[in-house]
């Protein structure tokens, strides 16, 4: 008999479900809106409605049902805690509602957990045991892979690597409000509002349309103001991944998320920062910082991987 593995993707946008073989070959695949603003009731409904879609005919055959979900979360309990972008949803017992309906063992996972997962399993990492993955995106996210096993922590809401304490001037902040996407876009608003010249201001009608992917177009035509902003915020990773090394000590790093498609001029400046503020060479010259390599179905094949992984426990 055939057998399959489910890997669900609950997103503030979409929501997707894919039915793929136990060597993680996608098979089949289903998206449908979230529309998170009707409330979690009808997103939970349109959630077992996409995962339906991708069941085999005998659910007998399915090894189990994978769920990555925004965070926070408690994986261990299988409850998810209060994400941002899904409003009204709090200590919601996702995988006891999933178990329920499919009667088939389920995992959940933070979304960055999960794509940490897919890259070590599946993507750039594949081969490591020691693995930091980073994604920077609207938010900056992480996970941790410690030999072998995802670190989450004492109730599943550790490796957030995002939300590290900095102190900017005498204001306190955190790595994502300064280096994420929305960063990005309020630094360039901010330097043009003081008179600096751009082609960024050339291709919005209205500067709060800014965002950092106009930014790092307008990098990759040679843009200085651009260049210079996408190079802060590689600084600003680099140095948040220098506490993450001395820490974890990893064999590789993989940076994913929207902002990375600028390429070196965001991973040059990253890579620039870890040489120079490691502690000692060891902990960097044999560690390389790489891109992600699965594009957008990472929290898919993480999801899935969840259940080959037994909840990331066994890679």
């Amino acid at each position: 008999m055939d057998q399959f593995i489910i890997g669900v993707d609950l997103g503030g946008t979409q929501v997707r479900a894919a039915r793929f073989t136990p060597a993680l070959d996608l098979l089949d695949r289903w998206v449908e809106p979230t529309r998170a603003h009707e409330g979690r009731d009808r997103v939970l409904a349109r959630m077992l409605d996409v995962i339906a879609r991708v069941m085999p005919d005998d659910p007998a055959s399915v090894l189990g049902i994978g769920v990555s979900a925004p965070g926070p979360i408690n994986p261990r309990t299988g409850i998810i805690v209060a994400p941002p972008n899904l409003p009204g949803w709090h200590n919601v017992p996702l995988r006891s509602i999933v178990e329920e309906r499919f009667k088939c063992q389920t995992y959940l996972g933070n979304d960055a957990n999960v794509a940490a997962l897919a890259e070590t399993t599946h993507g750039a990492a594949q081969g490591y045991k020691h693995v930091i993955y980073v994604t920077v995106s609207t938010g900056i996210g992480s996970g941790i892979i410690d030999e072998g096993r995802l670190v989450i922590g004492a109730q599943g809401l550790g490796a957030e690597a995002g939300h590290m304490i900095m102190l900017v001037g005498d204001r306190v902040s955190t790595l994502e409000k300064e280096a994420a996407g929305p960063a990005i876009a309020r630094k360039a608003i901010a330097r043009l509002q003081s008179g600096a010249r751009s082609i960024i201001a050339e291709r919005v009608s209205d500067l709060r349309e800014i965002t950092a992917k106009v930014v790092g177009q307008a990098a990759a035509d040679g843009d200085a103001l651009a260049i210079e902003l996408i190079a802060e915020a590689g600084r600003l990773v680099g140095l948040g991944l220098v506490t993450m090394m001395h820490l974890f000590n990893p064999q590789v790093i993989v940076v994913g998320g929207g902002v990375t498609k600028t390429g070196d001029l965001l991973f040059e400046p990253m890579r620039a920062a870890v040489r120079e503020y490691v502690l000692d060479q060891a902990y960097c010259e044999h560690v390389p910082i790489i891109p992600a390599a699965l594009g957008d179905n990472v929290a898919l094949i993480g999801a899935a991987a969840l259940v080959t992984t037994r909840g990331g426990s066994y890679l």
